[in-house]
């Protein structure tokens, strides 16, 4: 990128008005990764929430060897809970597999529901199977954004093992939870699964029904491309 333009961006950064700043951190989506993360650093401790926010999910979007010590940093110290959550979501938006021990550390060990859900989120996004013992406790969750985040992340991680504890939220009062089920068992095959999205496919919830058969297309195809023993 031109020097002059990445000059300009820096002193934008520094500019005592806030949307000057806002604009330079949103400039910086097309500008490479090595040499935006240095500029992104420049606003990590603003004192504008939403420059911080926007400045954290930059991070994990332009993918440097400094960004995930950065956000860990960030995950287990900062005092803000809003900039933790911020934090645990970039890690996943990484995919960078040492994310999994800070991601669990946080949904154990924060008090703050917003944290624990980002974190939830991310360890669907990393895939990794071991996550299941967590994301199991988390729908046990009285926080139902918790269950949504946890049902989702096991379909992510093709958690098959938990299908029998996930069809316990067919009937869930809350369609989001509904919706989110219907869109992961659409990654875990079985005939369980296939009744139960039919039976979801001709639920009261349009965006429900639409997931459920989107899922059973899905799994459709799959077994269509699954050779026969």
């Amino acid at each position: 990128m031109n020097p002059d333009n990445l000059t300009h961006i820096s002193t934008q950064l520094e500019s005592p008005n806030a949307r000057d700043r806002m604009l330079a951190l949103a400039s910086l989506r097309k500008v490479p990764a090595v040499d935006a993360v240095p500029l992104i650093k420049k606003v990590l401790d603003d004192e504008n929430l939403p420059i911080r926010s926007m400045a954290i999910f930059a991070l994990g979007i332009k993918p440097t060897e400094e960004c995930y010590p950065i956000l860990v940093r960030l995950l287990e110290t900062d005092p803000d809970y809003g900039i933790r959550a911020d934090a645990a979501g970039a890690l996943g938006y990484l995919e960078d597999g040492r994310a999994f021990e800070p991601l669990v550390r946080a949904f154990y060990e924060d008090t703050q529901w917003l944290v624990r859900f980002s974190a939830a989120v991310s360890l669907g996004n990393l895939k990794n199977p071991q996550a299941y013992d967590v994301l199991i406790k988390a729908l046990d969750s009285e926080e139902v954004v918790l269950q949504q985040a946890a049902i989702s992340a096991l379909g992510e991680i093709k958690a098959t093992a938990a299908i029998d504890k996930l069809l316990n939220f067919v009937q869930s009062d809350d369609w989001l939870v509904r919706q989110r089920l219907a869109e992961a068992l659409g990654h875990l095959p079985g005939s369980k699964t296939t009744s139960a999205l039919q039976y979801m496919a001709k639920d009261s919830d349009a965006q429900v029904a639409e997931a459920a058969r989107i899922s059973l297309e899905r799994l459709q195809e799959q077994a269509s491309q699954t050779p026969s023993s």
